[in-house]
């Protein structure tokens, strides 16, 4: 039973973001607000919303903030090694000068951070941690609101304005469904865990990071299958940053997060994963993941599940 309400706590999941991001794209849009700006404040809070309100609801609850660490560092884990090793095993992954400059650094930065804080304060990312992490993200998201007032024809999509009374109804339907969705996940992932004999954070790493990622996933595969590859890497980095500078940090903020026994080594093979991919973009003329760097990518993360899983 616990196998099909996590499957459809997921759906829930998804479809409640996507209620979210259309409902609160439109109703922006309904004020004037830009394309560009839309597309960097809600759609992009709106991808990462899986994450948060899984995390919300496990970090609310004294039993299961190993699934608050965990499926932070797990979905960042799948977003650099599974999502783009896909995508470029799809089409190769051409980077942007701006994301290679800025972006990717601060991806790579972002496990180097939790890693500091967890072994700075007495093995858990605490309140104070929280706050570090978010004025990286306040300090983030104005480097990139200013860089898009300057530079307003990067709008990638053309959002359409939406009936006031409509946009409330499916921003108030999306968080229903996100957290519904959320109260159905943490407590089957738990009970999961506890039937396998494995620790909370193996299925946080795992299965319920997957989940969360699964909106992720589906815009890469489909922007790679477009040719659109630079979006894929643009929507991973993007995710990676909002997950560790502001769906952490909250997490963080509102109860302390004791570390688990394996944190370090998960967030050193999750820096490595931003390594790799900075190596690639700069070791080629073309600025691009290739096939074979795919390939690497997915060799590395399937190496690990195994060691992890079987130890």
């Amino acid at each position: 039973m616990d196998y099909l309400l996590i499957l459809v706590g997921f759906i829930i999941l998804i479809v409640g973001a996507h209620f979210l991001v259309d409902g609160a794209s439109g109703m922006a849009k309904r004020f004037n607000v830009s394309n560009l700006i839309i597309g960097l404040t809600v759609v992009a809070f709106g991808t990462s919303a899986p994450e948060l309100v899984v995390n919300l609801v496990a970090a609310l609850n004294p039993g299961t903030t190993d699934i608050a660490l965990t499926n932070i560092i797990g979905s960042n884990m799948i977003n650099t090694y599974v999502i783009l090793g896909v995508a470029a095993l799809i089409y190769p992954i051409v980077s942007q000068k701006s994301s290679r400059r800025f972006d990717m650094p601060l991806s790579l930065m972002a496990p180097v951070a939790v890693l500091l804080l967890v072994w700075g304060m007495n093995g858990q990312v605490n309140r104070a941690g929280g706050l570090i992490l978010l004025l990286f993200f306040i300090w983030f998201m104005t480097v990139m609101i200013r860089k898009a007032m300057k530079h307003p024809e990067e709008a990638e999509e053309d959002f359409k304005p939406m009936k006031i009374w409509l946009a409330i109804i499916m921003i108030l339907g999306g968080l229903g469904g996100l957290i519904g969705g959320a109260q159905l996940i943490v407590p089957s992932a738990t009970r999961i865990a506890e039937s396998w004999g494995v620790s909370q954070s193996v299925i946080g790493l795992t299965i319920v990071a997957l989940g969360t990622s699964l909106p992720e996933l589906a815009t890469s595969a489909v922007a790679a299958f477009k040719k659109n590859s630079d979006i894929a890497l643009g929507n991973v980095v993007g995710s990676n940053i909002f997950n560790v500078f502001f769906v952490l940090a909250v997490s963080a903020i509102i109860r302390p997060l004791p570390a688990y026994s394996n944190i370090y080594t998960d967030l050193i093979i999750t820096a490595l994963g931003s390594l790799l991919i900075l190596i690639f973009v700069y070791t080629n003329k073309t600025h691009s993941i290739k096939r074979w760097g795919g390939v690497t990518l997915l060799l590395i993360y399937s190496a690990f599940l195994y060691w992890m899983i079987a130890g």
